[in-house]
């Protein structure tokens, strides 16, 4: 018989760490900074290492509402601004960095990024992203597989809300997610693939492990995933949150949906599964255009203005939203779609820092400065 969710909640978010004097990355932070903060917050492994020096991931505890999650969130933010801030840094809540180069990064000395370095070459020393997961408790396996089938059909609607890297290495990309380009050079990315059953899912993991290709199934970086150290499902494909409030929005809005799918299935319905081909092209314009340009309408084959996709989703979601006591944070997304997401904030700040006559060098180290500001904003 089927478990019933638990629908538990966390949010993992990663940071670049900066230096307030040059607004470049921090290419090698104090290494006691990792300790110290630690120390301040109430579970060692709630802040840890990520892929570069000049990165580090925060994951709230496993969180039983949206305003759970948010006060979670908000300490650790808290600590690694406060601990950054006497080292003469701070973190961004950013994708990319505005300027940072990425041949320039260091490598965290941890066996599995040198391994992970060593396997996929310039593609991992590329990685300076970040980016933001949402954990949602799925106690049964089955369960699961079953919805992280159906679940992809949202993913790029609430990248679309996301969006945070407009910019790589000094330019301005045009898109408002470049971060996934960067991504997508790496196997097993993109879209999950769609399985029958959990023992169909485990089975093609067992092939890459037995093949000695990956260790386990914490190296498929799937948008979406199982997780493989928890009973949950994953949503990876959101961009960096600079806002606490966006973040917190989108998380409430992912496990929505979910609780959404599985009274679908109690009702023995379903979400409609599309092909991939259309997915990823509405993927692809979540990338490009994030809210400004709309998206298909898988349904009805045709383009659809963002506003009146997010009223159908908000819709769609109000039980769920009331069953979690979550309705405020899901409505703020219509506040995202009012002020922009952090690519367009950020587009403006460099903007209008060049009609000021600013050069572009110094437009993007004022996009750095209101980064700052905004990360630490409310904490």
């Amino acid at each position: 018989m089927m478990q019933k969710p638990s629908f538990t909640l966390g949010i993992e978010e990663e940071y670049l760490l900066v230096d307030l004097e040059t607004m470049d990355l921090a290419i090698d932070p104090p290494p006691s900074l990792l300790s110290e903060c630690r120390e301040r917050c109430q579970r060692d492994e709630q802040v840890s290492r990520e892929l570069l020096r000049s990165q580090i991931e925060v994951g709230t505890r496993k969180c039983h509402s949206a305003e759970e999650a948010r006060q979670d969130l908000t300490q650790l933010r808290r600590v690694v601004v406060e601990v950054a801030n006497e080292h003469g840094l701070a973190p961004i809540a950013s994708s990319t960095h505005p300027f940072a180069l990425w041949a320039e990064q260091k490598q965290t000395p941890r066996d599995r990024y040198i391994n992970l370095a060593a396997q996929m070459q310039a593609t991992a020393r590329r990685m300076v992203i970040c980016g933001m997961h949402v954990h949602v408790g799925i106690d049964d396996d089955e369960l699961r597989i079953d919805l992280m089938s159906q679940m992809t059909y949202f993913l790029p609607h609430l990248l679309a809300l996301s969006t945070s890297s407009p910019f790589w290495e000094g330019q301005d990309t045009g898109l408002k997610s470049y971060r996934l380009t960067i991504f997508d050079s790496l196997p097993r990315t993109g879209l999950p693939e769609h399985f029958t059953s959990y023992a169909e899912y485990q089975r093609h993991i067992d092939v890459l492990v037995n093949a000695g290709l990956i260790e386990d199934a914490t190296m498929i970086w799937w948008d979406l995933r199982p997780s493989a150290r928890y009973p949950t499902l994953e949503t990876r494909i959101f961009d960096m949150c600079t806002h606490i409030d966006d973040a917190v929005c989108l998380a409430a809005i992912t496990r929505c949906l979910l609780r959404t799918l599985y009274r679908l299935r109690l009702d023995n319905q379903s979400w409609r599964r599309y092909n991939w081909m259309l997915l990823n092209e509405n993927r692809w314009r979540a990338m490009r255009y994030g809210i400004d340009e709309g998206l298909l309408d898988l349904a009805k084959g045709e383009l659809v203005e963002f506003s009146r996709l997010l009223e159908e989703i908000i819709e769609l979601i109000e039980e769920d939203a009331e069953a979690f006591d979550c309705t405020a944070e899901v409505q703020h997304a219509w506040s995202i779609l009012e002020r922009g997401t952090s690519a367009h904030q950020q587009m403006r700040a460099y903007e209008d820092a060049l009609e000021k006559g600013r050069s572009a060098d110094e437009a993007a180290r004022e996009v750095v400065a209101w980064l700052i500001a905004q990360t630490a904003d409310g904490i």
